[in-house]
């Protein structure tokens, strides 16, 4: 039976959940808002086996009923399992009460809102109901107790609960006829006054966001509610699930933000370790060598830990295309000793989700950034990796020479946007 705040199991929130997809992040910051529609994530895990190991607990808790109680056994059973330290909580009984609580309420809550959410689409009025369970009760949250507004009227975008972390407060839905019948009448909206906050300021992702007054930071958005519309709105009419931002004719991802740091300063890359140009029909040997830098072969892949403690594969599969054919690009031959240094010792690594237009498939993808010169030309490279079920594989690498330095910093910069898992020399 899925957990629920109601009487029934709720298959519309077993189905909004099990369509997330996990994602490594470092902050709660990472990810915010409708973004949460999407992705599956734990403040400070950035290691997929373990989101993955998480994401199967909550789902369990929801679609099985599993208690708080039961919950906090898997989490410290996961824990232990992918040897996970250095979570905020860690090391104090009360540290890992809130924390469990956080994750399970958060994911319970927001779900069930969600499934809710595309339910309540039927009828034309909805009204906020303020929990008299409440330990704590928010002024504003019981300022709105009993509001009635049209399902399409704005305050609904940002003020559909739950509204804060702890937050109880639900939506429930009234028909034309049933209003007439009640004698009930829409309520006037409320003016929304919006404040600056600074939120994340402990961890690696601060930032300020405008927020509601009375909704907690990444809670102005109603859950369930891109995912809906990815669902319902025409194709013609939306290509991508809000919120993912374009990226190209092709494919969107999210979170669409950018770093606008510097990144480490450039390192020299040896001109011996080039490599000649590549013959035609040696495109076997020179994935070869690119391999090799990992002890790795063509048909021997291995399973290589980066530096930010993520395990994946490396094999010949990242020089070719679906059908098996090699795919290695002639102006990148001399460059493969570079590109596998950027996966074993990266300026940065990023994580976002990419929506493929065309196959309308969200998969989460890994990106190593590295610049380096060689005798003193600039050369940046990055290479990409896809998560799947059997875990990372390569899907690409790529290197660029510019000539100019905005032209460099431009160029790489477009590869900067997502989540930042790591940056060399930043702890």
């Amino acid at each position: 039976m899925a957990v629920k705040y109601g009487s029934l199991p709720f298959d519309a929130q077993i189905a909004f959940f099990r369509k997330k997809l996990a994602m490594p992040s470092r902050s709660w910051t990472d990810i915010m808002h409708g973004e949460h529609d999407h992705a599956f994530v734990v403040a400070g895990a950035t290691r997929m086996d373990l989101v993955t190991d998480m994401q199967g607990a909550v789902q369990k808790a929801i679609e099985n009923g599993t208690t708080l109680h039961e919950f906090r056994k898997d989490f410290d059973r996961i824990v232990a399992e992918r040897g996970w330290t250095g979570w905020t909580g860690e090391g104090t009984k009360a540290g890992r009460a809130w924390r469990t609580k956080v994750i399970y309420q958060t994911n319970l809550r927001t779900s069930y809102a969600a499934g809710r959410f595309e339910q309540l689409q039927k009828l034309e009025y909805w009204q906020y109901h303020h929990s008299p369970a409440s330990e704590d009760p928010r002024k504003q949250h019981v300022d709105w107790d009993g509001l009635i507004l049209p399902k399409d009227d704005p305050f609904w975008l940002t003020h559909y609960p739950p509204n804060d972390f702890g937050c109880k407060c639900w939506v429930t839905g009234l028909s034309k006829q049933r209003m007439a019948a009640k004698g009930l009448t829409p309520s006037q909206s409320p003016k929304i006054e919006m404040e600056q906050k600074t939120i994340g300021t402990r961890g690696p992702n601060p930032r300020t966001v405008s927020v509601p007054k009375g909704i907690g930071p990444g809670f102005a958005y109603a859950p369930g509610r891109s995912a809906w519309m990815h669902a319902h709105v025409p194709a013609e009419k939306m290509d991508a699930p809000s919120p993912f931002n374009k990226r190209d004719a092709h494919f969107r991802i999210i979170p669409d933000r950018a770093s606008h740091d510097l990144m480490p300063d450039p390192r020299p890359f040896p001109a011996k370790k080039l490599l000649p140009p590549m013959p035609a029909g040696k495109e076997e040997a020179y994935a070869s060598a690119f391999l090799q830098a990992f002890k790795a072969d063509i048909g021997k892949p291995v399973v290589f830990t980066d530096v930010a403690g993520e395990s994946m594969v490396i094999s010949d599969d990242l020089f070719k295309d679906h059908t098996g054919a090699w795919k290695m690009r002639r102006d990148r031959d001399r460059y493969l000793l570079l590109l596998a240094d950027t996966v074993r010792d990266p300026d940065e690594i990023w994580a976002f989700m990419e929506y493929h237009r065309a196959t309308k498939r969200t998969v989460a993808r890994r990106v190593y950034l590295s610049r380096h010169t060689i005798n003193g030309e600039r050369q940046a490279a990055w290479s990409v990796f896809e998560y799947d079920k059997d875990g990372w594989n390569g899907v690409s690498s790529y290197q660029s020479d510019q000539k100019q330095f905005d032209e460099w910093d431009n160029k790489i910069t477009l590869n900067r946007r997502g989540i930042r898992l790591y940056k060399r020399g930043e702890k």
